[in-house]
Order: structure tokens, then sequence, then C-alpha cells
């Protein structure tokens, strides 16, 4: 039972597993606020202009039933949420998407002034170099 308990605090206190959790409590946080921006935001002046209809509420009831002595009610198809559902992830993933463009442009800048620093190391000469260099010069000289 040791062992496992062993195994266990070390796969949670992996990076992979901590970054993974902080990611998925970051993720949710900004679900929420995305989600407040459309419905709370956007969707309002959307639903005026266009007559003042809330997409929540838009729905198609399908007709009740009998069924012997009761009358069951009526189903609805509330394509109206599911709407506002796609809105709300058209958004989200844009937003996703501006934000990773956005830290793929910074790895990028900084890979480039990485590769300009290691251009500029390897064509410095190190004190080797330039001590060798020194006695090649002093060995032609004598030799002239």
């Amino acid at each position: 039972m040791g062992k496992f308990i062993n195994e266990f605090k070390e796969f949670a206190v992996k990076g992979n597993a901590v970054d993974m959790a902080v990611g998925v409590i970051i993720g949710s946080a900004f679900g929420k606020i995305i989600s407040s921006i459309v419905n709370d935001i956007i969707m309002p002046p959307i639903g005026w202009l266009i007559g003042g209809v809330n997409f929540r509420d838009l729905k198609v009831t399908l007709p009740s039933v009998d069924v012997g002595i009761e009358k069951l009610q009526p189903a609805t198809i509330n394509y109206g949420n599911f709407l506002q559902t796609t809105f709300d992830f058209i958004i989200i993933a844009l937003c996703v998407f501006m934000l990773i463009k956005g830290i793929n442009k910074m790895a990028r800048k900084k890979k480039e002034e990485e590769k300009k620093e290691e251009t500029v190391a390897a064509t410095t000469p190190t004190k080797e170099e330039l001590l060798l260099t020194e006695i090649r010069d002093l060995l032609k000289a004598n030799k002239a």
C-alpha cells in the first residue's frame, strides 16, 4: 500500500499534472468570463436589433399526445439554447486562437533573439583563438 501511495504522490506532484490542473481551472474561469461577455454584452444588442428576441427563448413546441386518460405535456426543441451555446463556443475559440497566436509570436521572437545571440557568439573569436592567431602571426613574422 505504501508503494501505491508513493507512486500516486509522484504522479500528482509531477509538473505535467499540476500544469494540467492549473490549465483546467484557468480555462473554466476563462469560459465563465467569455460566457458573461456573450450573454451580458454581445447578445442583448443583437437581440434588440432583431426585435427584442432572446435567443435562449427560441424553441419549437411539439404537439401534446393523448395517452389514454392522461395527456402528456408537449415537448420543446430548444434550438435557441443551441444557437447561444454555439455562439459562446465560437467566441471562446476565437479568443483562445488569438491568445495562442500571441504566445507563438512571442516565442518566435524569443527564438530569433536567441539565434542572433548565438550568431554573434559564433562570430566572436574566443581567447584561445585570439592567442593562436597571435602565435601564428608571430611565427610568420619570424620566418620572413
